[in-house]
This record gives structure tokens, C-alpha cells and sequence, in this order.
């Protein structure tokens, strides 16, 4: 009688280092191409063969944030973050904590990640933006101006130092931090709208005007900032034009509707109609 040699049970077959180095770079690739859904299968690929990669951790956590899973990227960014100890990581998490609805946390993090050599400009980003959004206007331009320091050429920090100098209501302070930004991004829409609204603010009209028209080529469809440029015209005597805007604003949705017929009835410009249909009526081109 022959006998047959028995083989060991088959499984599933577990990626070796060369294939894991592979599959990270994949993972990799599908984040900079907007995938990832794909970096999240490729990255977990990696994790059942060595749980603590931390490599694969961080790809993971990156893929969850960026499909809105804030809470679910928590923890491999926290096990990632104890192994790399670097300030990317660091950022990261403290995105996922504040997105998560812990900005303490992110908080701690962050003034963690923003101690690290050398210094990495989206960290102050972030840690600005932060402390915007939990009302530390002094802190977040800190560390917003620190951050310009560090990555001159990133638009971002200026933009976002702008709108912090806005929300304190120093415009002259916000065109500074606008005009840079636009010098390194000319057609930035972040930036052209601040700088709009800055003008306005101080009641520069005209330049105001200029650059809405400017972000309204870029973003033709946004409402409020033809209702903003309406106001603009209508402050500096051009009626029709401005209540063009107007009617501009109203197309689209019924929230839009609301928002330019409201602009239309309180403008210094609108008080000839002595009724709301009159002004509805407008709205929609006709006068009569």
C-alpha cells in the first residue's frame, strides 16, 4: 500500500516583510490618490501579521480620518504615536481628538507635538486653528505667527492667521496676513474672500468689491459672497448692479431665497418697497 504524505492544514497566506513593505507603499499611494478605503484594507492586510507595525497604524488611522471616522482613528494614532514619537503622528491624533469632541485632549497633544525637532508647520496649523475654534484668540495667533515663521510658503497659516485677526476685528492686521497668502496663492479663494471681507469690514468698497469678484470667478455658486458684493455696490451707488447681485444670490435653494430677499428689503437702497411682494418680485426680474 502507498503511502500519501499528509501536508499541514492550509491558511490563509500571511504577507512576509518584503510583501508588507509593499503593501504599505500601496497603502501609501492610495492616500495621496484620495482611496482610502484602499489604504484601510491594504494597512489592516499588515496589521494581521504584525499588530503593532506602527507604520501601518498611522497609514490606518489617516485612512478612518479621512472617511469622517474620527473616533475610530483614535486608537491606532495613539499606538502609532507611542512608537514614532513624531510630530506628524502626534498632529494627526490630535485632529482625530478634536473631530472626536475632545479638544483638551487634542489640546495636550498638540503643545506635545509642537515641541518636537524640527518643527513641523501643521502642528502650529492645527494648534492654531484649535485654540480659534475654543475662543484663544492670543494663543492661536502665537502660534499661528510662529508657524508662519517656520513655513513662510504655506498659505494656510496666513489664511488661517487672517481670520483669526478678523474674528478680533483688526482688518488692517487680517489684509496683512491675506495679501501674503495671496502672494503665494494667487487664486486662493480662502484667501481672496478674507481679504474681501477685511476691505468691507472697514468699509473699503471698492477693493472689496475687487476681490469678491475675483473669489466669484473661483466660486460662482456661493450666495452669501454675491449678497456681500451686492452690499458692496449698492454702498457704492451702482443699484442696479448691486441688486443684481441680489437675484444672483437668490437662484438655487430656498435658503438663498430667504437670504438675498432679507438683503434686498434692508439695504439703505431697498426702502422704495413699500411691500415684501414688491421686493420678491424684483427678486425674480421682474420691476412691475
Amino acid at each position: 500500500m502507498i503511502s500519501i504524505p499528509l501536508h499541514p492544514p492550509l491558511h490563509p497566506r500571511m504577507p512576509s516583510g518584503a510583501d508588507r513593505g509593499d503593501a504599505l507603499a500601496q497603502a501609501k499611494s492610495a492616500l495621496n490618490a484620495q482611496r482610502p478605503q484602499d489604504a484601510q484594507r491594504l494597512a489592516e492586510t499588515v496589521l494581521k501579521a504584525d499588530p503593532r507595525d506602527a507604520k501601518a497604524l498611522h497609514i490606518l488611522g489617516c485612512a478612518l480620518l479621512m472617511q469622517g471616522r474620527a473616533n475610530d482613528a483614535v486608537v491606532p494614532l495613539e499606538s502609532a504615536a507611542r512608537s514614532l514619537r513624531d510630530p506628524e503622528t502626534d498632529t494627526l491624533l490630535a485632529i482625530a481628538l478634536r473631530q472626536g469632541g475632545r479638544p483638551e485632549d487634542a489640546l495636550s497633544r498638540l503643545k506635545r507635538a509642537t515641541k518636537r525637532q524640527p518643527p513641523y508647520a501643521a502642528a502650529f496649523h492645527e494648534l492654531g486653528y484649535l485654540l480659534f475654534f475654543l475662543k484663544r484668540y492670543d494663543g492661536a495667533i502665537e502660534a499661528l505667527r510662529r508657524g508662519v515663521e517656520i513655513a513662510p510658503m504655506m498659505p494656510e497659516m496666513s489664511i488661517q492667521l487672517g481670520y483669526v485677526f478678523l474674528r478680533c476685528r483688526n482688518c488692517a492686521d487680517a489684509k496683512i496676513a491675506f495679501a501674503r497668502a495671496l502672494g503665494i496663492s494667487p487664486a486662493s479663494p480662502d484667501a481672496l474672500y478674507g481679504m474681501a471681507k477685511s476691505h468691507h469690514e472697514l468699509g473699503e468698497n471698492e477693493a472689496a468689491a475687487a476681490y469678491l469678484r475675483r473669489y466669484l470667478a473661483v466660486k460662482p455658486a456661493d450666495a452669501s459672497a454675491w449678497l456681500r458684493l451686492g452690499h458692496c455696490l449698492l454702498d457704492l451707488g451702482q443699484s442696479d448692479a448691486g441688486f443684481d447681485c441680489f437675484r444672483r444670490a437668490a437662484r438655487g435653494d430656498q435658503t438663498h431665497y430667504a437670504n438675498a430677499l432679507t438683503s434686498l428689503a434692508s439695504s439703505s437702497n431697498g426702502r422704495f418697497w413699500l411691500k415684501p411682494s414688491e421686493a420678491a418680485r424684483y427678486l425674480r426680474g421682474s420691476k412691475s
